[in-house]
């Protein structure tokens, strides 16, 4: 957004210093959103009216001493197979029915508007966040901000193109076995794949159930943290929801690493078939900064790490087919073509293969929280690769 902040904590700072008000926020994002959606895609639909009309609001609270908090005047946006009131919800398919969540806001949009954030619409994303995007849908293709002729992964695609174009401040993506972390990567920006039970997921089109987490993505870990710290947090509606005490974790982030403990897991993760020694030498790059500001790098094994992405594709795959089996048995050629290449996978496998890899599951949770009591986190590339282009990559490799 030329001549504003990027950030949300410097929109923050912005917006009770008087430097600017969250109108001139929202009109320049709305302005760079419609400018950049026939180019990057990343919008289904912008919200200009509701957005406005919540900015205006935000400043007259804010003149009248009400202060929401940090993502007050904020303008935000959620991936579009998360409920919102004012707009449908499409997952980006053809196949889900027009009335879904119609009229309702997820727990998560809730939360959002509670804490004053301006939400400007619903972003694109990979249909039904599975497969890889179909031309013949009729649906906006995200493309790469930072190279229009790259993919920003997917599957919260329009999330990561909106946030690294500044067209928002920050948004909401979903992660089931990467979707928040590979636009991340891919886009340059932060994306958190939260704990499994920390977010609600009520509202939110399901793709595996026991799988499915929503979170933040944005500029910096700071500005998800304050998104984390308006969405987290139990939620009766939701039956996965995790029912524990929700830390502070925007104050938490204070910037030094003294004395943390980083796990290197330097086996498997940093040895792969696939991974560009570019990639391979930009976190160790990144590893040395950590140290050198005071870090302590610990060598770690994780169990299974290639035995759990199989895992991970047979139960996502089978209760994705489970969610859409009565639509694949009658009326299959609906969905676009990787989406239901996708689906028709989770057919195949069967209910031993579901059960032998939850109890994988099961062996590999113990593992990770083994390796965790000695460290603090864990550092590993978050892609093999940069960004491919959209003509040298074969989505059927990956369906």
């Amino acid at each position: 957004m030329t001549d504003l902040p990027e950030t949300i904590a410097d929109m923050g700072e912005w917006l009770r210093s008087g430097r600017t008000t969250a109108a001139a926020l929202t009109d320049a994002a709305l302005a760079r959103c419609h400018a950049l959606q026939a180019s990057l895609g990343a919008f289904n639909v912008i919200t200009d009216a509701a957005a406005r009309a919540t900015a205006e609001r935000a400043d007259a609270e804010m003149a009248a001493g009400r202060d929401r908090g940090p993502l007050h005047g904020v303008p935000l946006a959620v991936k579009d197979l998360i409920a919102t009131a004012d707009a449908p919800t499409t997952a980006n398919s053809n196949i889900l029915a027009p009335d879904w969540g119609a009229g309702h806001d997820a727990t998560v949009v809730r939360k959002l508007r509670g804490a004053g954030a301006v939400l400007l619409g619903k972003l694109v994303l990979y249909e039904f966040a599975t497969g890889w995007p179909d031309p013949a849908t009729g649906f906006p293709i995200a493309r790469n901000p930072w190279n229009p002729d790259c993919t920003p992964s997917g599957s919260s695609s329009g999330t990561g193109t909106a946030v690294a174009a500044g067209m928002i401040a920050g948004g909401l993506g979903s992660d089931t076995g990467g979707s928040i972390r590979g636009p991340a990567a891919f886009c340059n920006i932060t994306g958190l794949k939260v704990t499994f039970g920390r977010v609600s997921k009520e509202g939110c089109v399901p793709l595996g159930y026991s799988l499915d987490t929503i979170g933040p993505m944005a500029h910096t870990a700071l500005d998800c943290a304050l998104m984390m710290d308006a969405i987290a947090g139990y939620d009766p509606a939701d039956p996965c929801s995790a029912d524990v005490p929700v830390p502070p974790m925007a104050a938490a982030l204070t910037g030094d690493f003294t004395g943390i403990r980083i796990g290197v897991p330097r086996g498997y993760w940093f040895e792969a078939a696939g991974l560009d020694a570019e990639v391979r030498d930009a976190v160790r790059t990144a590893l040395t900064a950590m140290q050198e500001a005071g870090a302590v790098l610990v060598d770690v094994e994780l169990p299974y790490a290639e035995e759990g992405q199989i895992a991970n594709r047979c139960i996502l795959s089978s209760e994705a087919f489970a969610y859409h089996e009565q639509n694949m048995r009658t009326r299959p050629e609906v969905y676009g073509r990787y989406a239901r290449l996708s689906f028709y996978r989770g057919a195949f496998y069967t209910g031993a293969d579901y059960v032998q890899a939850q109890r994988l599951r099961s062996v590999i949770r113990d593992g990770v929280r083994a390796v965790m009591r000695g460290v603090d986190v864990l550092v590993v590339p978050g892609s093999p690769t940069a960004a491919p282009t959209f003509a040298s990559f074969d989505p059927a490799q990956s369906a």
